[in-house]
């Protein structure tokens, strides 16, 4: 995805499903929005459920346009405004119980160049919400090919979330070495549980990074996901919506 105007920011957010990575990439997305800045979300999961916070509703995904269109297809077909004009676009996934949803990233993020859509919309950011539980050749896609520079893994303190955290980073170290996205930090989802602090400390050096941002659990997410909305925008005076604007202003340095 090159362009004549490249993006200030390409950040591909990493985590194992489940783990508060699509809520933290609503909301950073939102709050680099209130800032100004052109944003473009793309959702990198089969579930296609990364962009809804900002769209209120699930959006056509590339995969579903090329199945259902095939070359008759528009980028107004899968890029969907949402919240204060963050572009919102799910690559989606193949039919259920046929094809591979790493290939399908492959062929979506093909679709994606050919049309031209980072030179049509002109982001200033991207943010890829990547899916982190198997790096494989598809989901590896945005730490290749001068898609992302910068990738954050979102991790609680639960094992199988560390697990997976140092899963990615091994992959992102692979490609580091060809001059591609660099890992510049884990970003810390409490969940609450006891000593979860203490063992997301004692595996960074094992993971092989530094802790970038810590969030608190918080009520006022799960509030804002029944309403469909990011916190950014259900409960923008609130101390988290803040804390998601402090580590927009991070990523942006």
């Amino acid at each position: 995805m090159s362009s004549n105007k490249k993006p200030i920011k390409r950040i591909a957010f990493y985590g194992k499903g489940g783990i508060g990575k699509s809520t933290t990439s609503a909301n950073l997305s939102a709050a680099l929005s209130e800032q100004g800045l052109k944003v473009m979300q793309i959702g990198c999961d089969p579930k296609a459920d990364s962009t809804m916070l900002l769209s209120r509703s699930k959006v056509p995904t590339v995969l579903n346009v090329i199945r259902e269109k095939q070359d008759q297809i528009a980028l107004s077909d899968f890029v969907i405004e949402g919240f204060n004009g963050v572009l919102c676009v799910e690559v989606g996934g193949p039919t259920p119980g046929v094809g591979c949803a790493g290939q399908g990233i492959i062929g979506a993020f093909g679709k994606m160049n050919e049309l031209k859509a980072i030179e049509t919309y002109q982001p200033d950011v991207v943010i890829y919400d990547v899916l982190g539980d198997v790096v494989c050749g598809g989901f590896a896609v945005p730490l290749r090919d001068g898609y992302a520079e910068d990738v954050y893994i979102v991790s609680s303190g639960e094992r199988m979330s560390l697990f997976a955290a140092y899963n990615i980073s091994q992959a992102v170290h692979q490609f580091r070495n060809r001059g591609y996205a660099k890992l510049k930090g884990l970003i810390f989802n409490s969940k609450g549980g006891n000593n979860e602090e203490q063992r997301v400390l004692e595996s960074l050096e094992e993971i092989g990074t530094k802790l970038a941002f810590t969030f608190p659990r918080d009520p006022i997410v799960q509030k804002c996901e029944k309403e469909s909305v990011t916190v950014i925008e259900g409960a923008p005076e609130s101390e988290l919506a803040n804390k998601y604007r402090q580590l927009a202003s991070i990523l942006m340095k």
